[in-house]
């Protein structure tokens, strides 16, 4: 009898009846018009605020599923909800593959996605049932060095940045990651507590709000950009906001966690943050029915990837560390590294050597991939008890850059998040020659910073601004012709600060009282408006 039942439930999983994972996309959004007409609905005034300033109109992925299809497919017997997408309009399921495919007879499902990609080809399940834990990425080498971070910083030229007072005010930057024990009570997160830079998170993998919880890894992400211990550990962004979602679930590695990173990714953009930055990858996975190849690897099939490329189209900047493959069989960058969009790190030593484990490009498409490079092996960080150490993996090289891109942010906030990638690019070392290792090198924030402010001078039929960065005057240069001349100048508020009315040729304005910051300013002279910025040192 015992042999005949174990023949019953061999021949059941055979034909089908264990659980898969899948996702049911819908055909419309019909009160799209309603959530069109009330942004504040679908987004925050913050969030708002960075389309405004980057030029994106709001569109159908903003607004949210129709509730009543959610409701039809939560009721259905044998499915289980797991996961949602506004950006894409679909559900992450769990069921049979027999109840998943009757989904389709719903009139408003579009079609059903598989994360087994046979069942999409062929409607048969793979023969494979060895199922196995996969190494998770986030396993790191700690090693006990209290040592400076400074080389991490200063290999970017973050540090003259952090001197010019751009340390990521006034921006935001989302984690997501795998938990965040100890932020809420260890010593080198006090300055955030303090200063109210936690802005809140979520616990995706649990749906609670508890994410100072689970494991480590955020915790240590954290510390490279928010981390401050006098002397030890100072991070790329030490002034930025922070909010901390846990999309990664270290006990397992199955397809719900991508949908769980896009869930986040939207709350993220909901929310009104800048950068995202995501120290996660995706290749294989417990079930290997389910895990990808390099061809997968093109920009635009894994979920999270499409969800990185929808996230940089919102205005964000979505920072993605390569991978830690580098020196196995498998040494390409994973999903979402390979994302079209994704700005993608990888990993040196303090000698700015690669890192054998940082993975590699390009992309199966093509792209040159990582995008650039940061310190990744022995990178300070800080432990969950506050102790200062070094930890090696990209999963630290990402971060770092991270917090130098809101901190790089700060002084441009008005330039567009394409352009603020494309600067970092083109300073990096290898710009003109990059390879499958580097990418484009490593940054220059330093030269990104003076590129930026040479473009954003003026000099146009005899209007010229001199000099930028200013210390104590700046001068206004008008042609001869010129028989109107007002200048004003703005703080980063928008509130006009001076306005003067001139008939000199050269104009020279103190702004020895004036606090150090971006101002911006605004010439009318011979018909014209020009515009820009000063930096006051």
């Amino acid at each position: 009898m015992k042999k005949t039942v174990l023949i019953i439930v061999l021949l059941i999983s055979a034909f089908g009846f264990s659980q898969e994972e899948a996702w049911v996309y819908f055909k419309d959004k019909p009160n799209s018009q309603y959530y069109l007409s009330n942004p504040l609905q679908m987004l925050s005034q913050r969030a708002l605020n960075r389309r405004a300033i980057q030029n994106i109109p709001l569109d159908l992925k903003d607004v949210p599923i129709h509730q009543p299809y959610i409701d039809q497919i939560t009721a259905t017997q044998g499915i289980t909800v797991k996961a949602s997408s506004k950006w894409m309009n679909c559900l992450h399921v769990r069921g049979t593959q027999a109840v998943i495919q009757s989904l389709r007879l719903l009139s408003f499902v579009d079609f059903i996605s598989f994360a087994n990609t046979t069942l999409n080809r062929t409607g048969k399940l793979s023969n494979s049932s060895n199922y196995s834990a996969v190494n998770k990425v986030l396993e790191t080498q700690v090693i006990y060095n209290y040592g400076t971070s400074g080389n991490q910083i200063q290999m970017l030229n973050g540090n003259y940045l952090h001197q010019q007072n751009y340390t990521g005010t006034g921006k935001v930057i989302a984690v997501l990651d795998a938990g965040f024990p100890g932020v809420d009570s260890a010593t080198p997160f006090q300055r955030l507590r303090d200063n109210n830079q936690i802005l809140g998170g979520y616990n995706f993998v649990d749906r609670s709000t508890n994410f100072y919880a689970m494991n480590s890894h955020g915790t240590l992400v954290l510390s490279t950009m928010g981390g401050y211990v006098d002397n030890q550990l100072v991070g790329t962004a030490p002034d930025a906001s922070y909010y901390l979602f846990v999309t990664e679930d270290s006990t397992s590695e199955t397809p719900l966690e991508e949908s769980l990173w896009v869930e986040a990714a939207e709350m993220a953009d909901k929310f009104g943050a800048d950068v995202i930055n995501s120290s996660l990858g995706y290749f294989d996975f417990d079930n290997p029915n389910y895990s990808y190849a390099y061809n997968n690897m093109n920009g635009t099939t894994a979920f999270c990837s499409r969800g990185a490329n929808i996230a940089f189209t919102r205005g964000m900047i979505v920072v993605v560390s390569a991978g830690n493959s580098g020196n196995t069989s498998n040494p390409n960058i994973s999903a979402p590294a390979d994302a079209i969009n994704a700005f993608t790190v990888g990993a040196v030593n303090s000698a700015r050597n690669y890192a054998s484990f940082s993975s590699i490009g390009p992309s199966f498409d093509g792209r040159t991939k990582p995008d650039v490079m940061a310190q990744g092996q022995s990178a300070v960080v800080a432990t969950p008890s506050g102790t200062v150490a070094t930890n090696s993996g990209t999963s630290f090289s990402g971060p770092i850059i991270a917090g130098m891109v809101a901190s790089f942010w700060q002084a441009f906030p008005n330039l567009t998040n394409a352009r603020i990638v494309q600067l970092i690019k083109e300073s990096s070392d290898r710009f003109s020659n990059p390879n499958a290792q580097y990418g484009y090198g490593i940054p220059n924030f330093q030269l990104a910073l003076n590129t930026a402010l040479a473009n954003n001078q003026f000099s146009t039929d005899g209007f010229s601004v001199y000099p930028n960065p200013v210390n104590e005057e700046v001068t206004f240069s008008f042609p001869s012709n010129a028989n109107s001349r007002e200048i004003s100048i703005y703080n980063n508020l928008g509130q006009e600060i001076v306005r003067i009315k001139s008939d000199n040729r050269l104009e020279v304005i103190s702004l020895l009282s004036f606090e150090s910051g971006i101002y911006f300013y605004k010439i009318a002279a011979a018909n014209e408006i020009l515009t820009g910025k000063i930096i006051k040192k």
